[in-house]
């Protein structure tokens, strides 16, 4: 006897909840702060076939995205008759994962009664991977670390000891991504355990029902939205810093009856240096701002991504091949949701958000003891990445979330964790008051932070930044957001990315960008202008000069606040 639909519907939340706890349990055991701190990783369920059948709510939309399309990589790479119970398979190819070599993705074959009924895959960001290190400063992939092909990490249960040798050679930490790899594949296995379990309790001999039942209802739900869109189509086009030179994403967002299609024809070429983006990693991020524009609550699976149609020619900075460095693709592919709202918002107005700082405010510190003059005893060297958000934008009914990694959701990283992880001191981190672009709905703010490192340091400081040039426009009469501002403390500029050394004693003072804000500023409510000057978010000058707040309102606010009463 077939399950009814109720059980299948109750079996489709089980099989949610049993990649979340795979998830959390990547978050547990992870040895990279950028998993264990900010969650950057992604975790899946997938059938035999290799289509992605759940995925995990913690983690990010380009890994879970992009690896939704690398378990058929593996399958094809290894090969159905070479897969056995006890399996994991691993790699962190660009093209084939999740578009940079410091993804590593592991998959895990699932085995039911001797039977292969599905995969189980995660992805962790870890901090080294060799080569020049995580940023830009390279000229091809092969610059920027070990890359591991599609493989056997374990063979019926045993671990290639080579594959770890070679490893540990090649990469400045090596304890830490070993751990990484055996914390992702021991992830897999929780999520093998409990899909076995739903599956003896539901008396399943495959996934095959449950599969049709979750792939059915997705598509037509999300076909039912597409249906009820305008058939027109819309350009959306922006403009970012780049490495050297700036850099434009351009896109035409066509509404058919059955399928939404985001054509990125007239955007960048390839840039010289390591911040090209693989199709893979375009492709996540445009559905992931399609999806969010029209079907927010429709889980995500292969059948509820299948609608959305990515295309971009060959060699431009959205569409990379290898051997294109791509250690950065990050940058641009998260621009690439507000390249496709602006196209987005010409068609169904009222939707979609301004934008937003974008990439992340990332750095890497590469620490070592000072060469200038005798160092600490002890004194040894460190890696310590560090991930920190910008403004994000208005929304057309709120405002913009201060501080906040949008489109990626990755978490900023605790200043107690990044000081933990090596001789690095955070000197300050502190909501930027100003940054958020004004409007009916103001931008979120972004952050001011200073970093250095302990007494008898130096070190490298990689930067991964942008909006320096460019900050985030403001949409529908709504003002830009505050644009990235980097510089040593004695004044000394520098650039928003690559590799650039600081002396010992010095410190790198930073100011994130703040979103932008979103319609006329004159239509905010007064009420809210009054509660963000309260609270520091703008200044007094801001409040009368683009609010129009009163002297007599503005003096009565600092009264009240510095008698410590609520506004």
């Amino acid at each position: 006897m077939s399950p009814t639909n109720v059980a299948y519907q109750v079996m489709w939340n089980r099989l949610i909840s049993i990649v979340e706890e795979q998830a959390q349990a990547l978050v547990r055991t992870a040895f990279s702060t950028s998993v264990r701190e900010a969650g950057d990783l992604s975790a899946g369920v997938y059938d035999d076939r290799g289509r992605m059948l759940a995925q995990a709510v913690t983690g990010t939309p380009g890994h879970v995205n992009a690896m939704a399309d690398a378990v058929a990589h593996f399958i094809r790479r290894i090969g159905r008759g070479n897969m056995h119970p006890g399996d994991v398979y691993i790699t962190n190819d660009p093209w084939e994962g999740t578009g940079h070599l410091h993804d590593f993705t592991v998959v895990t074959p699932s085995f039911h009664h001797n039977v292969l009924v599905g995969f189980f895959a995660c992805t962790a960001h870890v901090v080294d991977v060799g080569g020049r290190g995580f940023g830009a400063d390279a000229a091809s992939v092969y610059e920027e670390g070990l890359y591991v092909p599609i493989m056997k990490f374990a063979d019926r249960g045993m671990v290639d000891e080579t594959l770890l040798r070679i490893v540990r050679g090649n990469v400045r930490e090596p304890d830490q991504l070993v751990g990484d790899m055996y914390a992702l594949a021991t992830c897999n296995e929780i999520g093998h355990r409990r899909l076995t379990e739903m599956m003896t309790e539901f008396d399943l001999a495959d996934l095959a029902g449950i599969a049709g039942f979750i792939f059915d209802n997705s598509r037509r739900a999300t076909l039912d939205r597409i249906a009820a869109l305008p058939r027109t189509s819309a350009t959306g086009e922006m403009t970012v810093d780049g490495f050297d030179v700036p850099i434009t994403l351009k896109v035409r967002v066509t509404i058919h009856e059955d399928r939404i299609v985001s054509d990125f024809t007239g955007s960048s070429g390839l840039d010289k240096k390591g911040i090209n983006c693989p199709l893979v990693y375009t492709k996540a991020y445009a559905c992931y701002a399609l999806k969010v524009a029209i079907a927010p609550e429709i889980p995500n699976n292969h059948a509820s991504l299948l609608p959305f149609e990515i295309v971009a020619p060959d060699n431009t900075i959205v569409n990379a091949p290898h051997p294109a460095p791509v250690a950065l693709r990050h940058i641009v592919g998260h621009f690439v949701p507000d390249t496709v709202f602006n196209a987005f918002d010409k068609i169904v107005p009222g939707v979609v958000p301004a934008e937003g700082a974008g990439c992340l405010c990332n750095f890497q510190m590469s620490l070592r003891p000072r060469s200038d003059a005798p160092a600490p005893p002890g004194a040894r060297r460190a890696e310590v990445l560090t991930f920190n958000s910008g403004g994000s934008g208005a929304r057309p009914g709120h405002d913009g979330l201060n501080a906040t990694a949008f489109p990626s959701g990755v978490m900023t990283m605790p200043i107690e964790a990044t000081e933990h992880a090596g001789p690095v001191i955070i000197w300050r981190k502190e909501l930027r008051p100003d940054s958020g672009g004004v409007g009916k709905t103001r931008g979120g703010l972004g952050q001011f932070m200073t970093v250095g490192a302990m007494q008898g340091y130096e070190f490298d400081l990689s930067a991964m930044l942008d909006r320096g040039d460019h900050p985030a426009r403001g949409t529908r009469g709504g003002g830009d957001g505050a644009p990235t501002m980097i510089a040593q403390d004695d004044g000394t500029p520098m650039r928003v990315k690559g590799k650039q050394f600081v002396p010992h004693g010095r410190k790198v003072v930073m100011a994130f960008p703040g979103g932008a804000g979103y319609g006329d500023a004159a239509a905010r409510d007064r009420a809210m202008i009054r509660r963000d000057l309260a609270r520091g978010y703008i200044s007094a000058e801001v409040a009368a000069r683009d609010y129009g707040l009163s002297p007599e309102d503005i003096a009565e606010i600092e009264a009240a606040v510095r008698r410590g009463e609520a506004v």
